[in-house]
């Protein structure tokens, strides 16, 4: 299809409002619409509007889904789905096969072990997923008819080629290329997670990373190009037949790039979760907004002046509320009207906000009036001395989505500290089953750039005792803190003490399966030492009343 471009650069073309949360998947169905997927757990289709036909309305809801929705396949209407039919992955593990036409649930498949992250439609209509178990699975008629561990870490997303054949990328940094369960060829290039991965026509492959690049690879595993620009991790990317390449990253920038250089960035309001093309060359973006917004590069398909000025405000709002002039927040500083009331002590500084800076002011007792200092800027290291967090200063302060509709949590994390530790106490304290252990450290490691992590011998848990968590192996044995002699008494007192704070917080009812509670102050009691078989008495104890 040729594409008449009136402009060169791409502008708002149309907004999509519906979902209530972030925004996280994009599948382009054809020509019977756009389905999008999100944190509010629905997928929902958007259709062209026949009134005017670059705008879109939303046609169908679809709701069955028990935590976010992230990847989306479309599969072509057939006598079997007249009007197609979407494939969901969602955070509940389960995939989901929608019929278009009545918007219900036909199949629910149930297998993986963690959440779904690709989807991918073979030619026969079996339904290929890849999740964060390390699995994939292909699915015939509801039912798993094979399934292989295709990663030994997270698996992040699958593909489908022109070939038959399949690629995945994964946490850990590489691509695999399958011709059923055999694996031709690994992909090595990146130097963290491999996130989104597309399909260049005619060239090879596209992948997008953790590492902030995009790369374009041939199939023989060869790097071709690598496009730098973002500022952050990149979770999508995209190709037309024109040419052009689409990215989205955490760092709030959709990017159109030509032959490896970035001919335009687009800011957006929030991260841009995902990207795709419409045949006609427009772009569609998932925000962390909640709102789908296409752009274009057709004089003839472009937003009302309106629309256009609302988002622009939308997005100067955005900024302003995250701006910090000298390390703290523009929107929590006062206006000029602060400056009506004298100072205390001539000398007295006052920072107050001025439009979208930060303006000092000095206070001169002889003239009785606020002397004009100058803007105030962020120094070269501001942005490196980390976060601040309920008053302690951190290396980082993550942005911990669980799903299930629940906000957002804050893991603050210095990079000093054993990321095992850091992640038990954490997810105790969030009321949060310590079985996620390894996914929070995960996390941890790749989010704050550490690859690795050897766990420290001398680590002792300040629960159970125990050395530190290693991946595949148990972390708590019952007894440990009654039994471990190489810890002192008093260590393994306050150890008992902490568990009975958590009692009292509320944090047993969760954790009480994973984190043995009961036998640990069942063979507490039996030691030798008075004060901690007496503690362990009251934890029994507490525990009976709660």
């Amino acid at each position: 299809m040729e594409m008449e471009i009136d402009s060169v650069e791409y502008r708002l073309s149309c907004v999509l409002r519906g979902h209530e949360d972030d925004v996280r998947g994009i599948c382009i169905c054809g020509e019977s619409g756009i389905a999008t997927s999100s944190r509010d757990r629905t997928v929902r289709l958007w259709v062209a509007d026949s009134d005017a036909k670059h705008k879109y309305s939303l046609s169908k809801t679809l709701a069955g889904h028990t935590s976010f929705v992230g990847p989306l396949a479309w599969i072509a209407p057939s006598d079997q789905f007249p009007e197609g039919a979407i494939v969901s992955g969602g955070m509940d593990t389960q995939v989901l096969l929608w019929n278009v036409q009545t918007g219900e649930i036909v199949e629910r498949m149930k297998g993986h072990q963690y959440q779904v992250t690709g989807l991918a439609v073979d030619d026969n209509g079996d339904i290929i997923s890849s999740s964060m178990d390390c699995i994939l699975r292909r699915w015939r008629k509801g039912q798993a008819v094979e399934f292989w561990e295709a990663h030994s870490v997270a698996v992040q997303t699958v593909i489908k080629l022109s070939s038959g054949e399949f690629l995945t990328g994964s946490s850990d940094s590489t691509m695999k290329l399958w011709r059923g369960r055999t694996c031709l060829h690994t992909f090595t290039g990146h130097s963290d997670t491999v996130r989104g991965l597309a399909l260049m026509p005619g060239i090879g492959v596209l992948s997008a990373s953790h590492d902030c690049t995009v790369k374009l690879w041939a199939l023989t595993g060869q790097v071709l190009m690598e496009m730098v620009g973002h500022t952050s991790l990149v979770y999508s990317v995209a190709a037309h037949s024109s040419g052009l390449v689409a990215s989205g990253s955490e760092d709030r920038f959709l990017k159109i790039w030509k032959d490896g250089v970035c001919v335009q960035s687009i800011e957006h309001p929030g991260c841009v979760w995902d990207v795709k093309f419409l045949e006609n060359g427009d772009v569609v973006t998932a925000c962390s907004d909640g709102v789908v917004r296409v752009w274009t590069r057709q004089n003839d398909r472009l937003a009302d002046p309106q629309e256009t000025e609302a988002y622009l405000d939308q997005l100067s709002q955005y900024k302003l509320s995250r701006k910090t002039v000298g390390g703290l927040k523009l929107t929590d500083l006062p206006g000029l009207e602060a400056l009506q009331v004298p100072g205390t002590i001539d000398g007295q500084t006052m920072v107050v906000r001025e439009g979208d800076n930060g303006v000092a002011y000095s206070w001169n007792t002889k003239q009785s009036q606020w002397d004009k200092i100058g803007e105030v800027v962020d120094g070269p290291d501001d942005a490196s001395n980390g976060q601040v967090y309920n008053g302690t200063r951190y290396d980082f302060v993550f942005d911990v989505d669980i799903g299930d509709g629940l906000p957002i949590r804050k893991l603050p994390y210095n990079r000093s500290e054993n990321p095992y530790e850091v992640a038990d106490k954490w997810l105790v304290k969030e009321n949060l089953p310590l079985t996620f252990r390894e996914q929070v450290v995960e996390f941890i490691l790749q989010n704050s750039g550490q690859k690795t992590f050897t766990p420290d011998p001398s680590f002792r848990d300040p629960y159970t005792g125990a050395n530190a968590y290693v991946p595949g192996e148990s972390s708590f044995s019952s007894g440990s803190i009654a039994e471990d002699e190489s810890q002192d008494v008093d260590s393994r007192y306050r150890a008992l003490v902490a568990v009975g704070s958590l009692i009292l917080d509320g944090a047993v009812k969760s954790i009480a399966i994973d984190f043995d509670v009961q036998s640990i102050a069942k063979d507490a009691k039996l030691s030798k030492d008075a004060k901690i078989s007496e503690v362990a008495a009251d934890i029994e104890n507490l525990i009976k009343t709660k």
